[in-house]
């Protein structure tokens, strides 16, 4: 080869070596950089697959957790599939995309709680009610928070013979067609659990129902060597923090936080406040990430204070302290639409979705 034709040669492996020694780098200070958004629908999927390929790849980001619950066309048990769901064809296009932007990509099915949200009674127990921890309490036709219930969102009964045929059957599915090592259940806000009324639940330590259903989950997933993931509000004392009952449990199902296999990755979400709560998971042997959601001033706190926590930590504590996971509730072509500029919210100010991951991922960036 002639020397002239060597310099592009050796200029390109110049910058690819400076990038992934870039790359390295923030691997190292902040291991875990993610998103939490819901699944596109069929008809958002390129402008999403284009999303994670040319805003998700340069921010760095190398963790996308993809709410998908039932939006996907189920061969295991199909009578549980939204309408228009996305087929296999269709994850096949966000895998790829995430594959060429080395984005580690984690399927989420909300197991245990949210299994209705307000006035919908979603599919798992609208095609199985019999899997329904306290179907006494009957659906609104206008939903109110509070309520004499306490309805905020159902659950299934993790004690019912049959209910782990069919979610793990959902489970093992979604894994494989996302090519994923791990798998996200969501499991957060459980308010009903260990009923009066359940009659295989009722008595029981709400702690330890919370405890073994983790487990049970965890188990599945090893089997093939993948890794469960969870929101970590029911292990959080909400009363003796003064946390509340949204970001903390107040039914003393926090007492898991000592039952759990010490592999089970927490997603530890504040969001009125920049909590430091990220000690609490690290100093029980969890690796945790802190998730914030729309206010940009707590993002930069909990940023701040995730690298704090590495930096001032020992070497045995250091690895526990994971990251940042930037959520997302709306669906998502409306986010893309708000980062995108094309809906705007001005009663939110500057406390919106899009600012925050914007701002989070800035300095994230910036992060030497």
């Amino acid at each position: 080869m002639r020397k002239h034709h060597l310099v592009p040669v050796l200029l390109l492996t110049i910058v690819c070596s400076i990038r992934s020694f870039a790359q390295s780098g923030i691997d190292t200070i902040l291991p875990v950089r993610g998103l939490c958004i819901a699944a596109p629908q069929k008809a958002g999927l390129d402008a999403f697959t284009n999303f994670i390929t040319k805003e998700l790849a340069p921010r760095q980001v190398n963790t996308l957790i993809l709410r998908v619950d039932y939006n996907y066309q189920y061969e295991s048990h199909p009578e549980l599939r939204d309408s228009n769901a996305l087929s296999k064809a269709d994850i096949k296009k966000l895998v790829a995309a995430c594959k060429q932007s080395k984005i580690r990509l984690i399927p989420q099915v909300n197991l245990l709680g949210h299994q209705s949200w307000a006035a919908q009674t979603h599919n798992l127990l609208r095609v199985y009610p019999q899997f329904d921890e306290t179907p006494h309490v009957k659906m609104p036709e206008k939903y109110v928070w509070p309520n004499p219930d306490g309805l905020y969102c159902k659950s299934y009964c993790p004690l019912h013979p049959d209910v782990h045929n069919i979610v793990f059957a959902l489970m093992d599915e979604i894994c494989d067609v996302f090519e994923s090592g791990a798998f996200h259940a969501g499991m957060d806000e459980v308010f009903y659990l260990g009923d009066d009324k359940c009659p295989r639940c009722s008595g029981r330590d709400k702690a330890e129902l919370f405890a073994n259903e983790v487990r049970k989950i965890r188990d599945r997933l090893s089997m093939k060597n993948r890794e469960l993931w969870i929101w970590g509000d029911r292990l959080i004392d909400g009363k003796t923090t003064g946390i509340g009952m949204w970001e903390g449990s107040f039914n003393n199902t926090h007492r898991a936080i000592d039952l759990i296999p010490k592999d089970v990755f927490i997603c530890d979400w504040h969001y009125e406040r920049p909590d430091k709560t990220p000690v609490l998971f690290a100093a029980k042997g969890l690796r945790v990430a802190t998730s914030p959601w729309r206010t940009p001033a707590h993002a930069l706190v909990q940023l701040n204070d995730m690298l704090s926590f590495r930096k001032g930590s020992t070497p045995e504590m250091k690895k526990y302290f994971q990251g940042m996971v930037q959520t997302v509730w709306s669906p998502a072509q409306a986010f893309l639409d708000e980062f995108y500029g094309k809906r705007t919210n001005p009663d939110a100010g500057p406390n919106t979705q899009a600012a925050c991951f914007r701002a989070l991922f800035d300095a994230i960036r910036d992060v030497k």
